[in-house]
């Protein structure tokens, strides 16, 4: 099959086209998928750069979640046969390969089938963002959410992967959504999906104008999606006993004492910790964030949008793109 593979760190040109011998499956509950298209997310480009999660294991095939047809099935397997549409997020962390590639091997606890509405390429974009942006609003698996009682809402840089889907989300909650955009045509993306309010951040004061906004009382639910010195900033336009959810570790400098001092439930969100600390019962949770997620989009309720696509060989051409902050939605790879 043909994969794109690192065997170094560095920039998108260590991304390289192989030819290598096609996974088989191993294990009874395991299912074999000839990808269609798999998404280019941002933890990528970071391991890319960085580090894989399992540094000695050479060479890597990259990329967490795709969409594709299964091709076969193990002995134990029950909810898929050959020929389903299917999309999940699993692998690209440096120990099993990942989407990067014409053919994967994936438990069946992490396989949902694809929205029968979308194209292979749009489903591909779903599996990583959207449960990040789920589980952030405060679905981990205990019934329970952040934004359920919320009015108002901010979601930092609502234009991105993980943003986009979030707006949405939040607004299927009840709340009013603000947004931080980095230019005009994202401001008017963004209000496309729902958003009341979208600040150009690199040319108004966002803090001023969430505060305006909320008429000096802060927003009840904020996700943070940039981290950095954002985080921070973020504590105070969020009301006091107010929700706080970041994407991102937070910074050695993060002045808690504000956070503290508002009385902010504050929430760390990664959504690859299942397949990091072997958690089936996680795993299994964010497959049924997947299945409700299509049920959501073959009804209309909530759309994924694919700013580019890029033949698989052109995967270094992706990350260059995604490294633009020009994106609005997502990027996906084509086979």
């Amino acid at each position: 099959m043909k994969a794109i593979v690192i065997t170094e760190l560095g920039g998108p040109e260590v991304l390289v086209l192989r030819d290598l011998p096609e996974p088989e499956i191993q294990a009874p509950n395991e299912v074999k998928v000839q990808l269609r298209a798999a998404s280019v997310n941002p933890i990528d480009t970071k391991l890319r750069q960085r580090g894989t999660f399992y540094p000695n294991r050479w060479p890597a095939i990259l990329g967490c979640d795709g969409a594709g047809v299964v091709v076969a099935v193990g002995a134990a397997v029950q909810r898929f046969r050959a020929g389903d549409e299917v999309y999940f997020c699993y692998g690209g962390l440096g120990d099993r390969s990942g989407c990067y590639a014409e053919y994967t091997v994936v438990p069946e606890i992490a396989l949902a089938h694809k929205p029968k509405s979308l194209s292979f390429v749009q489903a591909a974009a779903l599996p990583l963002a959207v449960i990040t942006a789920w589980e952030a609003l405060g679905d981990r698996g205990k019934g329970t959410s952040l934004v359920t009682n919320a009015k108002t809402a901010l979601v930092h840089a609502g234009a991105g992967g993980v943003g986009h889907l979030a707006i949405q989300l939040a607004r299927r909650s009840g709340a009013a959504v603000a947004t931080t955009v980095g230019s005009q045509a994202k401001a008017q993306f963004v209000e496309q999906l729902g958003a009341t309010l979208a600040i150009p951040y690199k040319t108004e004061d966002w803090v001023s104008a969430l505060l305006n906004w909320t008429a000096g009382e802060g927003v009840d639910f904020a996700l943070d999606t940039v981290g950095g010195s954002t985080f921070g900033q973020t504590f105070g336009v969020v009301r006091p006993y107010g929700s706080l959810c970041t994407l991102l570790e937070p910074a050695s400098d993060t002045p808690w004492k504000v956070a503290r001092q508002r009385n902010l439930e504050i929430q760390l969100t990664l959504m690859l910790t299942p397949q990091l600390m072997n958690l089936p019962a996680a795993l299994a949770h964010q497959q049924h964030i997947l299945e409700q997620v299509a049920a959501l989009v073959d009804r209309g309720e909530l759309q994924v949008v694919v700013d580019k696509s890029f033949p698989l060989g052109a995967a270094a051409d992706a990350h260059y793109y995604l490294s633009q902050r020009l994106v609005q939605g997502k990027v996906v790879l084509v086979p």
